[in-house]
C-alpha cells in the first residue's frame, strides 16, 4: 500500500525516527536547560536565540544523519544540506524560543519529513504539556496516539482565534491593526507563541482557527501536516498556498469566513 506514491513501510520508518528524534531533543532541552541560556540575538533585538536552540538542533541533526545518511535536512539554526535520497528533514529545534527562555510551556519541537517537496510525516514535541502531535499523510493526526479532529466551529462570532506577531517594529504595528479589526468579530484571541503549537491547537480543537504572517517552513511542515490531517483546511490568503505571505488554518465550516473577514485587511502585507 501506499500513500501518494510513498510505500507504507516507508512512512511507518519515517514517522518513528521523527518520533524518536523529536523527544530525544524535548528530553535534551528540559532536562539539561542551564541556568544561563547564552541568550543572543538574530533579525531583531527580539528574535532570539540560545544555546540550547542550538544543541537542540545539532542533536537533532546528528541522530538524523546517523540513521539516514542520504536524506537532505533544512533546520532553523543553519542546517541546510540538499542531500540525494529524495527525503529532506525540516526541523525546528524550539519552535517559540521566548516561550522557553521564560520558563513558559508554549514551546515544542517541530520534526517534518517530506518526500520529492511534499511533508508526509510530521511530529510536534510539546515536553512542557506532555503531548506528541503527529501525523502522517492520508493517515490522520494524533495527539499522544489518539486521534484528533478539528472543532465543528461555524460561526466566526464564536470562534477562538489564535495569532501570532513578527518580530519587527514595523511589522507588529500592521499586526496589531488588523488585529483591531479581528477581535470584535471573533469570540476571542490567543497568542501562544508558537506558530508549531498552534496548529496543533487547531488541529485538537483547543482553538477554531489561526492565522499569521511570516511563517517559514520549519514553522509550518510539522504542525501543518498534523492540523491537515486532522480536518484544517491550510491556505494562504483567498485561496492562495500557505507561506511566508499568510498562513490560515481552520475547520470547514470556518474558514471560508476567517478568510473573509482577513482579505480585506490585507494580513499579508507589511
Amino acid at each position: 500500500m501506499t500513500t501518494d506514491g510513498v510505500d507504507a513501510a516507508r512512512l511507518d520508518e519515517l514517522l518513528a525516527l521523527a518520533t524518536s528524534v523529536a523527544a530525544e531533543a524535548g528530553a535534551l532541552l528540559l532536562d539539561r536547560r542551564p541556568a544561563d541560556l547564552g541568550v543572543d540575538t538574530k533579525s531583531t533585538p527580539t528574535d532570539v536565540v540560545t544555546v540550547m536552540d542550538k544543541r537542540a538542533e545539532q542533536l537533532l541533526v546528528d541522530r538524523l544523519r546517523a540513521a539516514r545518511p542520504e536524506d537532505g535536512i533544512l533546520g532553523e539554526e543553519g542546517a541546510d544540506t540538499a542531500g540525494t535520497s529524495g527525503v529532506r528533514w525540516v526541523i525546528d529545534p524550539i519552535d517559540g524560543t521566548v516561550n522557553y527562555l521564560y520558563d513558559l510551556p508554549g514551546w515544542a519541537v517541530s520534526v517534518a519529513a517530506e518526500v520529492d517537496g511534499e511533508t508526509v510525516v510530521g511530529v510536534v514535541e510539546v515536553p512542557r504539556l506532555g503531548e506528541t502531535f503527529s501525523a502522517v499523510r492520508g493517515r490522520g493526526a494524533t495527539r499522544n496516539g489518539v486521534p484528533v479532529h478539528v472543532s465543528g466551529c461555524t460561526e466566526l462570532s464564536q470562534a477562538m482565534v489564535a495569532t501570532g506577531f513578527g518580530y519587527a517594529a514595523s511589522r507588529r504595528a500592521r499586526q496589531a491593526a488588523v488585529l483591531v479589526e479581528v477581535l470584535p468579530r471573533v469570540r476571542d484571541i490567543r497568542r501562544l507563541g508558537a506558530a508549531s503549537v498552534d496548529l496543533c491547537s487547531v488541529a485538537c480543537g483547543r482553538v477554531d482557527g489561526y492565522y499569521e504572517q511570516g511563517l517559514q517552513p520549519w514553522d509550518l511542515a510539522a504542525g501543518g501536516l498534523v492540523a491537515r490531517e486532522a480536518g484544517a483546511l491550510v491556505t494562504g490568503l483567498a485561496g492562495a498556498p500557505p507561506g511566508e505571505d499568510l498562513v490560515l488554518a481552520a475547520g470547514p465550516g470556518l474558514h471560508a469566513a476567517l478568510d473573509a473577514l482577513l482579505i480585506p485587511l490585507a494580513p499579508d502585507r507589511d
